[in-house]
């Protein structure tokens, strides 16, 4: 299930990214290391977090995820071994919320998908998924909460 999905204008924002492709199937082996390694860049520079992180897919891809892992930073950052500044611009987004654990994510995905195109959207192919409420914030997997985007081709 998510919540009802809106449009939306997202401001720009600073990150700490790091740039990923692999197999679909290794993503729980992937994400919680790389997500660490932008960590300690971002405190080796005596940075932290401005708000939640999250990843940003690249493209879709049935077999390979191809995608950044990004921690919004208050000032670039300088590049430090795999990890880069980057920043995503003020976009109009199509937006929803998907509670909970991380399975129904492609479910979730598929039913915001099929609304963006009911909606007549033309979205881009990329996509951004924030982890607002998460595993490091949380325990209880039904209390997490991933921001789905779309950015909308004009």
């Amino acid at each position: 299930m998510i919540e009802t999905p809106s449009i939306v204008e997202i401001p720009e924002q600073t990150f700490a990214l790091l740039h990923l492709t692999f197999p679909r199937e290794e993503i729980r082996n992937v994400m919680w290391p790389g997500l660490q390694e932008v960590m300690a860049a971002i405190a080796t520079q005596g940075l932290s977090p401005t708000g939640p992180w999250g990843d940003h897919q690249l493209k879709k891809d049935p077999e390979f995820f191809d995608l950044e892992i990004c921690v919004p930073v208050s000032s670039p950052i300088k590049t430090a071994g795999r990890v880069k500044p980057g920043t995503r611009p003020a976009m109009k987004v199509a937006r929803t919320v998907h509670p909970g654990d991380y399975e129904g994510l492609c479910e979730a995905w598929e039913k915001f998908d099929a609304w963006m195109e009911a909606q007549g959207l033309r979205p881009a192919e990329d996509s951004w998924q924030v982890y607002s409420v998460s595993p490091e914030t949380s325990q209880q997997p039904g209390d997490w909460r991933t921001e789905l985007l779309r950015p909308l081709r004009q």
